[in-house]
């Protein structure tokens, strides 16, 4: 076919030639895995197995296949589709459609694609990165639309229409994604760590049920923790109820229901009515934890001090005396089990909330814990927010430095 040219937003320096625009079916080879069925006969343990490549050996994190948890007789191979050390296999899910390089021989079921550049076109880092991209799973939909297919097969992807700058080209754009998702990597380990230290450390400065001695403690603190409820240390506040006809899309204050608590808002209220309500009814003070009484029960946010209103019921707080301390409360909070044994609950009711057991320590040590948890969600949330920034950088990067 007649080819197109066109240059991308963002290029390295050096580099000025056009991209040809060609079908990706021209240029590669591709082709549709299978399954020896049953498959339960052909699983093996055995020395001269092949490599079994489920959507479960991808990596949640990089870009190579380099193991698989099974093997399949050799007598399965004419019945699947082999794979070698540098093909790139495509899930088929079109929700899903996520490329992959193979750095291991295996075979590959029918929820795989086999894409083999036969013809050497292109780096196979840079290709694994475009078919990637947000605008070929736009194509994708875009050749489905209007039909019953829910999953790339050998004709959607092959009709996609993919850029071909020069080689050179190819690596330099491969290596600097690569960079960056080995960065984005970095910071997902070091978030994933900490929220393990956060739930070990949880495990071990809470006492076990029953227990009235936690496993770790701060130098200093020897005495037991006391067994008690919630309520009696405060009751249940919540904000006064607003109905629908006094919400509106667009507005001057946020308000939170229980789908959107803790996201962004999609209703708001006059400042008249803000004012009015927060003078003459409960509202939160700054640094109040407000908590979901619906939905993800026992859901937790930290109230900033910022213009918002919450929804009555669904989101309430416990008025609480000194005893007390609510950046200790978070924590135990998180300790609690809402759930009633051998059955779910589906609303936290303020009776809930205050029969809740709780095992506590005196004033002091409740701010050393509750300091120390303060400082590990700060470190959570730096991770998370450095790791949020790379990936909208990666995203954007995506879509300017390919056309």
């Amino acid at each position: 076919m007649e080819s197109e040219t066109r240059a991308p937003e963002i290029r390295f320096e050096g580099f000025t030639d056009p991209w040809e625009q060609r079908k990706l079916g021209d240029l590669v080879l591709i082709e549709r895995g299978g399954s020896p069925r049953p498959i339960d006969a052909y699983i093996t343990e055995g020395p001269a197995g092949l490599n079994w490549v489920k959507i479960g050996d991808a990596p949640s994190m990089g870009r190579y296949i380099t193991s698989t948890s099974e093997k399949i007789k050799p007598e399965g191979l004419s019945k699947t589709r082999q794979v070698y050390p540098g093909d790139l296999v495509l899930s088929n899910s079109m929700s899903f459609g996520r490329p992959y390089i193979m750095a291991v021989e295996g075979c590959i079921h029918d929820g795989w694609l086999l894409i083999r550049d036969a013809q050497n076109q292109f780096d196979p880092v840079f290709l694994c990165h475009m078919l990637g991209t947000s605008q070929m799973l736009e194509q994708y939909r875009m050749f489905a639309s209007g039909s019953t297919v829910n999953n790339l097969n050998k004709e959607l992807v092959g009709n996609a229409t993919v850029p071909v700058p020069n080689r050179n080209e190819q690596v330099e754009i491969g290596k600097y994604l690569d960079e960056l998702d080995n960065l984005i990597t970095l910071h997902q380990r070091k978030y994933d760590k900490l929220c393990v230290v956060k739930k070990s450390m949880l495990d071990k400065m809470f006492p076990k049920p029953g227990a009235l001695y936690p496993e770790i403690r701060f130098e200093g603190f020897t005495d037991p923790w006391e067994q008690r409820k919630l309520g009696e240390f405060g009751s249940v506040a919540m904000c006064k109820r607003i109905y629908k006809e006094q919400t509106s899309e667009q507005g001057d204050v946020p308000f939170f229901k229980i789908g959107t608590f803790g996201a962004d808002p999609d209703a708001f209220i006059s400042n008249e009515l803000f004012d009015y309500f927060k003078r003459t009814y409960p509202y939160p003070t700054p640094g109040t934890l407000l908590i979901s009484a619906a939905g993800s029960i026992g859901r937790v946010v930290e109230y900033q001090g910022e213009k918002a209103y919450f929804q009555d019921s669904n989101i309430v707080w416990l008025e609480h005396d000194h005893r007390l301390n609510d950046t200790f409360l978070k924590p135990l909070y998180s300790q609690i089990e809402w759930g009633l044994e051998g059955s779910t609950i589906k609303r936290l009711y303020n009776k809930d909330l205050l029969s809740a057991e709780v095992t506590i320590p005196g004033s002091r040590e409740q701010k050393e814990i509750g300091r120390f948890f303060a400082k590990l969600d700060d470190l959570i949330t730096l991770h998370q927010r450095k790791l949020e920034l790379l990936k909208n950088v990666k995203k954007s990067l995506l879509e300017k430095m390919f056309v």
